[in-house]
């Protein structure tokens, strides 16, 4: 088989005249761009509804998706909207402005809402996803709330689950409104991912090992996570300090009552995958190590310094998985300092591992277990960490790189990573497209803004730099026959 080249490209970093990228005609055009490149793998973020500082790492609900990503054109072409009301200025923003273009797409939803009537196909859509109505009563009561927290919700709101003491009449058009929202927004979904399939485009979607605090999974399963009796956490998830960070990383997730799950069978983890299984066709894993052993974080503690490393039920939870789920297929985001166990648990499911340049330049690997990147969501961009490098290391990269005649040397990692003996390569689009320290995606350990607000204006300058990451996997794959 030849090796499968990608691209990592965020949703939210589609070109857009709406600010933010979506399902629309960019999102297909990307998916004919790389095709027509001979690229088969894209990977995405998670597109469940965003967190605290916009993050998809601290979800609202891990079945849930996002509505900020729903093409408003679909709108127009359902004939819930016209194409007066959907002219946008907030597409000239050079950054994605979350607040901002919420603001602007609820009331363009709210109006293709007061338009719907309700078909066949929504209702079997609201009676075949039974998590559909937890979440849209989550969304209702925290607007509600001011938005808080569900832990800082007034009494009524915060134990409706078990004391429900109100009816929800009052609720009614609300709680429709967020099905409704839901349903097109895995219908436009679906469409896109069906076409990905039409063109041979496989789609690796990503899911944190931790769900967040603020989300209806831990409002609706409290059993599930180490809690206090109010609701807040008795233990916070994160790990110590690394590369990434000298105080480590104080993520807040609450962490898993993993004996109270295997007791029942795993059902959360159960329908978690499943969920995911539904939107893309691998499911990274951020965080893998903590299915083996997870560092424990006392909730007063400010940083991620002081905690424990607890073993977790790695091997039972991923039998009752592939009971489940026969066809599981995950990428483990294997990185950072592991113990062995890691290595054993992922290998012993045939799991893929992550090979990521940055880190890893300099160590020997075995390629058939990993997948090669340059960088991550997380990392710095490859322009911004070469300038990073002292001389010795530099020396040391320009050795390694010599055969290659690319101009820039962040376009030789790149060739080379092309080169490596892995079964698929997938590059950062900021890296393909040599982009400044000042597009990086993400800074662990830091929330808001700047995070995960980078974006292209348009597909100009990106076309010109995938026909030089075609140009490098059509060298690569000559030179491996």
């Amino acid at each position: 088989m030849k090796k499968e080249a990608g691209l990592l490209f965020p949703i939210s970093a589609l070109p857009s005249c709406h600010g933010i990228g979506d399902f629309g005609k960019n999102a297909y055009d990307l998916i004919d761009k790389m095709a027509n490149a001979s690229l088969h793998v894209w990977q995405i973020l998670p597109l469940n509804p965003l967190g605290y500082g916009n993050s998809p790492y601290q979800p609202l609900s891990t079945h849930a998706g996002d509505e900020i990503y729903l093409s408003l054109e679909e709108f127009v072409q359902e004939g819930l909207l016209n194409e007066e009301e959907v002219n946008s200025h907030i597409g000239e923003l050079s950054y994605v402005a979350y607040q901002q273009i919420r603001k602007e797409k609820n009331f363009l939803y709210q109006k293709a809402f007061s338009r719907f009537v309700e078909t066949e196909d929504y209702k079997n859509f609201i009676n075949e996803n039974s998590w559909i109505y937890d979440y849209a009563l989550f969304k209702v009561f925290k607007n509600q709330n001011q938005d808080k927290s569900w832990v800082e919700w007034e009494h009524q709101y915060k134990y409706y689950p078990t004391e429900k003491s109100f009816p929800l009449i009052l609720f009614t058009k609300e709680i429709q409104y967020q099905m409704f929202l839901q349903y097109f927004f895995f219908k436009q979904w679906n469409a896109l991912k069906n076409y990905a399939h039409q063109r041979n485009i496989k789609i690796i979607g990503d899911m944190p090992i931790y769900v967040g605090l603020d989300s209806v999974d831990v409002w609706m399963n409290q059993k599930c996570f180490l809690l206090e009796e109010d609701g807040k956490p008795s233990f916070v998830a994160g790990v110590p300090p690394d590369y990434f960070s000298k105080y480590g990383q104080r993520w807040g997730n609450p962490i898993y009552d993993w004996h109270y799950l295997e007791e029942t069978n795993f059902d959360f983890w159960v329908k978690r995958i499943q969920a995911a299984y539904q939107m893309y066709n691998v499911v990274r894993i951020d965080h893998f190590r903590a299915f083996d052993t997870y560092w424990k974080i006392p909730e007063s503690e400010t940083t991620a310094i002081i905690g424990e490393w607890v073993e977790a039920p790695g091997y039972q939870l991923f039998d009752t998985l592939f009971q489940k789920i026969p066809e599981l297929s995950l990428l483990a985001e294997d990185l950072g300092e592991l113990r062995e166990e890691v290595y054993e648990l992922r290998d012993h499911y045939h799991f893929k591992g992550m090979y990521v340049f940055q880190f890893h330049y300099s160590e020997k690997f075995d390629f058939d277990k990993v997948v090669v990147y340059t960088g991550t969501h997380d990392n710095d961009t490859l322009r911004g960490w070469l300038e990073t490098l002292d001389k010795e290391a530099y020396f040391y990269l320009d050795r390694l790189l010599e055969k290659y005649d690319e101009e820039e040397i962040y376009q030789r990692i790149i060739h080379y990573c092309l080169d490596l003996p892995a079964s698929q390569v997938i590059i950062p689009v900021w890296d393909m497209m040599g982009a400044e320290a000042s597009c990086r995606f993400n800074v662990p350990g830091k929330i808001g803004s700047p995070n995960w607000e980078y974006r292209l204006m348009s597909f100009d300058e990106f076309d010109a730099y995938l026909s030089t990451y075609q140009s490098m996997i059509e060298s690569s794959q000559r030179n491996g026959e």
